[in-house]
This record gives structure tokens, sequence and C-alpha cells, in this order.
């Protein structure tokens, strides 16, 4: 398990198969086979049986920028423990810090456009959001399956495009060195074309995790 409320690329580094996006605009990582496909195929299984449409902070108007649906993965079933488990041990984030862990679906046509993770501090919903936890640190998202056609995430800032792949683990720093929030994290879930895509997702925060 983790046990700080803090990693660094250097630590991530030390996991072998961890890659790098070049950038230095972004702290973004690559970890390819992180979930086994049994694992993917368990989560799956979970979403498809909870999921809900998904939701965002600081609604702007546009009822179509996210047409995924979300599911909240219970932190007894054995499958989302060995995840985070996995998660924190990777990163040396404490537990405690996280978010529950959280599913994402999405169907041919269904998409999240171009966002980010951290709560804007001028936002409506921050203080309510991070008044108590702080704000979103890092996000470890997971593909649980290959995609027939689109689903890539883009990160728009830096021109990368991460195509959807089976226990692909892919992660990132919402911040900058000076710990302000990080305008180039900025990403979109491309449209799907062809078949299903599912994801998890865990994000951490600056304290201890609680809900508002």
């Amino acid at each position: 398990m983790g046990t700080t409320g803090e990693t660094s690329p250097e630590r991530l580094l030390l996991t072998a198969g961890v890659q790098r996006v070049p950038s230095p605009k972004v702290d973004l990582f690559i970890l390819r086979n992180f979930l086994s496909p049994e694992e993917c195929q368990a989560l799956i299984a979970l979403i498809e049986a909870n999921h809900r449409p998904s939701t965002i902070a600081d609604s702007n108007g546009d009822t179509a920028f996210r047409t995924s649906s979300t599911c909240d993965l219970q932190a007894d079933e054995p499958v989302v423990a060995r995840v985070v488990d996995r998660i924190c041990a990777l990163s040396s984030l404490a537990a405690e810090h996280g978010e529950p862990l959280q599913g994402q679906r999405y169907e041919v046509g269904q998409e999240f456009k171009a966002h980010t993770d951290y709560f804007e501090p001028d936002g409506a919903d921050f203080a309510r959001f991070c008044s108590r936890s702080g704000q979103r640190t890092w996000t470890f998202m997971a593909f649980l399956n290959d995609v027939p056609a689109g689903g890539a995430t883009r990160f728009k800032a830096i021109d990368k495009i991460v195509q959807p792949e089976c226990g692909k683990l892919l992660f990132w720093n919402n911040r900058r060195p000076d710990g302000s929030v990080n305008p180039a994290t900025l990403h979109q879930a491309m449209k799907v074309r062809k078949g299903m895509k599912y994801v998890i997702t865990q994000w951490f925060r600056e304290r201890a995790h609680q809900t508002a």
C-alpha cells in the first residue's frame, strides 16, 4: 500500500515497464499489461451491472460534453481492492488520499470532450469538492479492453494520442512542479466508432479523501 500523499517521476520510473511520455509540459506515463485480461473482464462485469449516466462538475451547458456512463466500484470487491493496492504500490500514494475507484463505459458515438481532471479553482463547485480533501493531484486510468475503432485518449496540448489497449495504465500529474494546476493536462476521450470502451479511473487528493 502507498504510505504518502505525494509521489514523483523518479519514484514511478522505478517500476519495470513504466514509460514516460517525452514532454516538458506534462508528467505523463504509460505502463502496459498493468491489469490481466481476467481482471479486466471482472471489472467490466461490475461496470455493466451498475452504471449510470456520467456527470461533470461546473456544468457548461453542453449536454453532449460527456456522454459516457459511470460506475462506482465498491472497495470490498476483491478485484477492486487488488487494483487499488497495486496502484498505491506503484506510486507510493496512500490509499486514504484516493477517491473511490470508478469505472466508465462508452458506447458507439459516446465521448468526453476536452477537459482537465482537476477542479477549476475559480469554478462554482470548487469549495464543495475541495474544501475537505483538497485538489486532485494524480490520475491513474486503465483501459479494460481493446476498442475496434475510436476511443483514444488525446492530450491536446502535447499532441499525444494514446490508443485503448486491454490492461494498459495511463497516469499523470494534474499539477505543475510548483503545485499549481496544469492546463496542459487537457485531454479528451475521443468518440468510440466501433465496439465498446471500458476504463477505470483512480484520482488522488492533496489530503485524505473525505466526502463533502
